[in-house]
């Protein structure tokens, strides 16, 4: 008997800690949600992408148009500007949540906050700006909707384990410039971001790592900083590894002398979710590729 009861306390306090919502976003707003929800907006493609991995695409209601970009199978969902949403035709898709992040709130006022006083649960997910963070914002979004999301992030600890023994071999650090925004606006991931931390993991220096976060450059000073490797993660180019090669007065810089100029998958590297983990990979393999030759999720298994 004694068995028995104690078998019922555990499945209630296993069906208690599965019935548990979040009661604040992870901007530190409260929010109110339902179980289950049916009807989902998603306003970032970073969130889109955990969702629809979740197998959750059935129950998303609007996306926004960024995210039709990256995922062309749902373009035929109701799409918005995920900075100047029309609200009345958010509302009239009567959603049971919406997912946003703090870029929508960059010009200095909440586009959604309308939704929010019609009783709307407007979910915030500010962009992490380390890997533990993303972590946590895709465990978040899976308490959201009820959903487990360890086996999308089961691959991150043995990977960083593997890292950090591989970067032991490695005699000569190099420092690497990762290029968010090309030419006229130079743009680089300084300190403070995930992918300066992704630089520190696989052994490298971040050459902007004593800069903003996102450090707004001018060509002197991109060349100045003249990095062994450098990176981009644009995509809006038709080539961008042959433009960087092919400015005028770069080719003094080390990466550019060496041909050390490499794209990353611009959809892992630019949105903070699980997806991370393929970028670093492609990291760890453009700046060190010795080091890391048989880097790969595969050998993980």
């Amino acid at each position: 008997m004694k068995r028995v009861i104690l078998v019922f306390m555990l499945l209630m306090c296993l069906l208690g800690t599965a019935l548990a919502l979040p009661e604040m976003d992870r901007a530190g707003n409260p929010i109110a949600l339902k179980e289950n929800p049916e009807r989902i907006v998603s306003m970032a493609p970073s969130t889109t992408r955990v969702l629809t991995d979740l197998g959750l695409t059935d129950k998303l209601a609007a996306i926004d148009t960024y995210s039709a970009g990256y995922q062309p199978s749902l373009a035929n969902l109701p799409q918005f500007d995920m900075m100047t949403p029309d609200v009345e035709k958010l509302a009239a898709l009567d959603p049971d949540l919406i997912f946003i992040t703090g870029m929508s709130l960059s010009g200095g006022t909440n586009p959604y906050q309308a939704l929010r006083d019609m009783g709307i649960p407007v979910v915030e997910i500010p962009t992490s700006n380390s890997i533990e963070g993303i972590l946590q914002d895709v465990a978040f979004i899976g308490e959201c909707v009820g959903a487990d999301t360890a086996p999308l992030t089961a691959g991150f600890e043995p990977m960083l384990d593997r890292i950090k023994t591989l970067r032991e071999t490695i005699e000569t650090k190099k420092t690497v410039a990762i290029e968010v925004a090309a030419l006229p606006y130079l743009c680089y991931a300084g300190g403070e971001t995930y992918l300066d931390e992704m630089i520190t993991l696989i052994g490298a220096e971040n050459a902007y790592h004593n800069r903003e976060a996102w450090a707004s450059v001018t060509e002197e000073e991109a060349v100045a900083a003249n990095p062994d490797v450098l990176v981009t993660v644009i995509s809006y180019l038709p080539d961008p590894v042959a433009e960087i090669l092919g400015r005028k007065g770069w080719e003094n810089m080390n990466a550019i002398k060496n041909k050390d100029v490499y794209l990353l998958n611009e959809e892992a590297a630019n949105q903070p979710n699980h997806h991370i983990l393929e970028a670093l990979i492609e990291l760890a393999k453009a700046v060190y590729p010795t080091v890391y030759a048989d880097l790969t999720l595969e050998n993980l298994k």
